[in-house]
C-alpha cells in the first residue's frame, strides 16, 4: 500500500496524524495482505531530521509492520537520514531510474530490501531486457534481508506484467518451485 499524496505530498509529513489515521483505518480490511507501506516523497522534499522523526514516530504508533520509503531528493541519501531510517525501521526504495547513484541500492532498515522501478531509459515506459533483469534477480538475492519486495511501474506500455513475470521466473525458477 501507498501513503496518500495528502500525507506525502500536500502535508508534507508534517501533522500527518489525522490523514494516517484514516489511510490505516481504510487499509485495515486487507488485513495481514497489506505487505509494506511505501511513503513516496516528492523531489523538492529535503531530508529534515525533525520533520522525519516525528512522522515516521507517528506512523510507528499506527503500524509495527514494513515500511518503504522512496525519497527523491538527494539529501535523503546522507548518513543522517539512513540512521534515522535505520532507527525507525524504515527501508530506503531502490528505484530505478535513480536520482542519486545511492538511489538505485535498497537503504536503511536491513531487514526489508525493496525495489521500484519505473522503466528506465523512458519512464513508465521502457521495458528490462533479460541483462538487466538478470542483475535485479542478483541483486534481490543477494540482499540478505528477510523481507524482499519489487514493484513494476513500467506499465504505460504494458511492460510491468511481463518483467515481473521474467524476474519471478529467474528468483524462483519452475524446477525449485513446490507442486
Amino acid at each position: 500500500m501507498k501513503a496518500p499524496k495528502a500525507v506525502t505530498h500536500e502535508a508534507r509529513l508534517i501533522g500527518c496524524g489525522p490523514r494516517l489515521a484514516q489511510f490505516f483505518a481504510e487499509i485495515a480490511p486487507l488485513g495481514d495482505r497489506i505487505g509494506p507501506i511505501l511513503v513516496q516523497l516528492p523531489p523538492s522534499l529535503a531530508f529534515d531530521a525533525a520533520i522525519a522523526a516525528a512522522f515516521f514516530a507517528d506512523l510507528r504508533t499506527r503500524w509495527e509492520g514494513p515500511v518503504a520509503l522512496e525519497p527523491r531528493h538527494v539529501s535523503w541519501f546522507e548518513a543522517d537520514a539512513t540512521a534515522l531510517l535505520i532507527a525507525c525501521r524504515t527501508a530506503r526504495v531502490a528505484a530505478d531510474p535513480a536520482r542519486t547513484p545511492a538511489a538505485a541500492a535498497p537503504g536503511g532498515d536491513p531487514a526489508l530490501a525493496y525495489w521500484r522501478l519505473h522503466g528506465s531509459p523512458r519512464l513508465y515506459y521502457s521495458a528490462y531486457g533479460p541483462d538487466t533483469l538478470d542483475e535485479i534477480a542478483a541483486a534481490m538475492a543477494g540482499t540478505g534481508a528477510g523481507e524482499v519486495w519489487c514493484i513494476f511501474d513500467n506499465t504505460a506500455s504494458g511492460a510491468a506484467a511481463a518483467n515481473a513475470l521474467a524476474l519471478a521466473e529467474r528468483l524462483c525458477p519452475p524446477a525449485a518451485r513446490s507442486p
